[in-house]
């Protein structure tokens, strides 16, 4: 069943139809809705229609009730807390957050104003994402990266929907907590799309451990050199890094002596000499590991892990 937040997302007329639907929260991942087209949930990158009529979820499309406009107006305005205005900024930037860690992430027309986005409006596609914490997925994965001053400077490489980003907001976790072999360590977050620590209202809904600072929604480069100039990490974690601001400031961290966790998007290891910068970048020999996420067509997930020469040295299952 849905938990009641989600519910309440929906317009009325709709909610009682779908608390009685048999939706498996723990297993969905996103419920995407459009206007004018049917009501759509994500199960393993398997989509299922909402039948309205049946009161439950199915497999044929031609049954699925077809979101109206009013629909989504009357999502956005609850979304909104009926001030759009008040959201402005965040809708600009794509999305919302909210309570438990959903994020909510919105399209529709944009103003521009020389050339730049000022403001969404005529809101009218959501893709509700749902939250789930994996605590011990990647255990094996920073088993994989630690040294003897704590871990390796490690890029995660993975296609989008393989499970980076949940593989990084774990990692923080373990790395932050610690274990009997390893001290705690003191993780900085740069969360600009607030994909790893979920923050409602500045506070992390997701557990990033004890020893972690979260710096939500600054650009990657500005947030690690104010991370770094503020929070003293011994480790800085970063979500899908790519522009080549971002690699400078990653050498600059590597500089202040801070070890580096961060995830790019990448099929393989190979993939890595089209990535915008990467070969001209001067800090690449800095790292130390490079994990290759990978997901068969059975939803299994492994990991390849490379060292510095980006040679394989270990295939975890």
């Amino acid at each position: 069943m849905l938990e009641e937040q989600l519910l309440k997302l929906f317009p009325l007329h709709m909610r009682e139809k779908l608390r009685q639907a048999d939706i498996d929260q723990q297993a969905l991942e996103e419920i995407r809705v459009r206007a004018g087209q049917p009501l759509m949930f994500l199960y393993d990158d398997r989509e299922h229609f909402f039948d309205e009529a049946q009161g439950r979820l199915g497999v044929e499309q031609k049954h699925a009730y077809r979101m109206q406009t009013a629909d989504l107006e009357e999502m956005v305005s609850f979304l909104c807390s009926y001030s759009i205005y008040a959201y402005e900024e965040q809708l600009r930037m794509g999305y919302l957050t909210l309570r438990g860690g959903h994020r909510v992430g919105v399209a529709g027309e944009v103003a521009l104003q020389l050339g730049r986005i000022v403001r969404l409006q005529h809101i009218y596609f959501l893709n509700i994402r749902i939250a789930h914490e994996k605590k011990g997925c990647a255990q094996p994965l920073v088993n994989a990266v630690r040294d003897a001053n704590g871990i390796y400077n490690t890029l995660i490489l993975s296609p989008p929907g393989v499970g980076k980003t949940t593989y990084l907001r774990d990692a923080i976790r373990i790395l932050s907590e610690g274990d009997a072999g390893h001290a705690g360590m003191k993780v900085g977050v740069v969360d600009e799309r607030s994909e790893l620590g979920a923050g409602y209202l500045g506070i992390p809904q997701n557990d990033l451990g004890p020893r972690t600072d979260v710096l939500e929604g600054a650009g990657k480069s500005e947030g690690i050199y104010m991370l770094l100039r503020s929070m003293s990490p011994q480790v800085i974690a970063v979500d899908e890094l790519g522009a080549k601001d971002d690699f400078e400031a990653v050498t600059r961290a590597f500089h202040s002596g801070c070890r580096l966790i961060g995830t790019l998007h990448g099929e393989s290891i190979d993939s890595l000499q089209h990535i915008c910068g990467f070969f001209n970048w001067s800090g690449k020999g800095e790292i130390g590991r490079f994990v290759v996420l990978e997901k068969d067509v059975q939803g299994h997930r492994s990991m390849c892990v490379y060292d510095s020469r980006m040679e394989l040295i270990k295939h975890v299952q």
